[in-house]
């Protein structure tokens, strides 16, 4: 995979785990990847639900941080549905376990798994290995 097209690469992420998700972002984009920013890119008075949309159109490829909070966020679950209903994100949609957790859908543990084990930059090479594969 080249990177020098910038591969867009949507995180989705529950709130409490915005801090990760950030340093994650950073990380990628440092690697030579787009990464959709809801907090730089989204705006107060945006309509959220389509601009997310759009973004997710855009993208190439999901990471999901999974948490306790992530696997009950409606935002996370439909972001999931879309990309497991998605042909561009086949074989580029990745979990990364943040905190174990219960009630994580089947698939994501069938698909790309990555624990955390507080080493960010660790899965974020991790990350960039698995996309660079597929």
């Amino acid at each position: 995979m080249d990177t020098e097209n910038g591969m867009r690469i949507f995180i989705s992420h529950a709130q409490s785990d915005a801090g990760l998700a950030k340093e994650l972002s950073g990380y990628l984009k440092a690697q030579g990847f787009r990464v959709f920013d809801p907090a730089v890119e989204l705006f107060p008075g945006d309509n959220w639900h389509l601009e997310t949309g759009k973004a997710l159109e855009a993208s190439q490829a999901m990471v999901v941080l999974i948490s306790p909070e992530a696997v009950n966020s409606p935002w996370v679950q439909g972001e999931i549905q879309y990309a497991l209903g998605s042909k561009q994100f086949a074989g580029r949609l990745i979990s990364v376990e943040v905190e174990p957790t219960q009630d994580v859908p089947w698939i994501l543990r069938r698909l790309q798994w990555i624990k955390i084990k507080n080493d960010p930059a660790r899965v974020g090479r991790q990350v960039v290995e698995i996309l660079q594969a597929a």
